[in-house]
């Protein structure tokens, strides 16, 4: 049915998974607006962590005649700022994994629509042979040996990736600044060490 609108062109295949992709990704973003990016809630706690982050990079840059005393209460500063920062960043991913649940769900529903519709047949062609670990995302459910061969699982996961993040640095949708390192995986901080 989607595969037959770019029936007589020669990329309609992969064509067609990039255009659902883009469709996906606008609306899950839509699903997010709704849920998250409208609310006063995620709008305060986004002024918080740009407002913690400005102060934090202030306080960062040093004057190299400061006394020993002063540089220890400014270091408490700094880590009273760094904690609320963090606190404000976890925060933050929790609120957006609420909705994290809704745009999985639509994600699966169009991939298994995807899966049925390609099922077994290439969609692009990678102008390399890839190297193993690549070649086993990339040549996923397809029949022969030709590992130039892309399968739709492949483009559709490299199409959401980019695709979803443009989309969102483009609406002004994507994370503060200081919660660049926040989210369910946060990097150790090394001074806890």
């Amino acid at each position: 049915m989607s595969s037959t609108l770019f029936s007589n062109m020669k990329y309609s295949d992969s064509l067609t998974v990039v255009g659902i992709s883009i469709c996906t990704a606008i609306i899950c973003e839509a699903i997010s607006w709704l849920l998250i990016y409208r609310t006063s809630s995620y709008k305060s706690l986004k002024s918080t962590i740009d407002k913690a982050s400005k102060k934090l990079e202030t306080m960062k840059t040093t004057d190299p005649n400061t006394a020993t005393i002063v540089k220890k209460s400014k270091t408490k500063k700094i880590d009273r700022v760094e904690s609320s920062l963090k606190e404000s960043s976890r925060d933050l991913s929790m609120f957006k994994f609420k909705s994290g649940g809704v745009v999985a769900l639509v994600l699966f529903m169009v991939f298994g629509l995807l899966n049925s519709l390609f099922e077994g047949k290439p969609v692009a062609k990678i102008p390399f042979v890839p190297i193993k670990l690549v070649q086993k995302m990339s040549h996923r459910g397809l029949l022969g040996d030709d590992m130039t061969d892309c399968s739709m699982a492949f483009l559709y996961f490299l199409c959401s990736i980019s695709i979803r993040t443009n989309l969102q640095k483009f609406l002004g949708f994507s994370p503060p600044r200081g919660a660049a390192g926040a989210g369910l995986f946060p990097m150790p901080d090394p001074k806890s060490n």
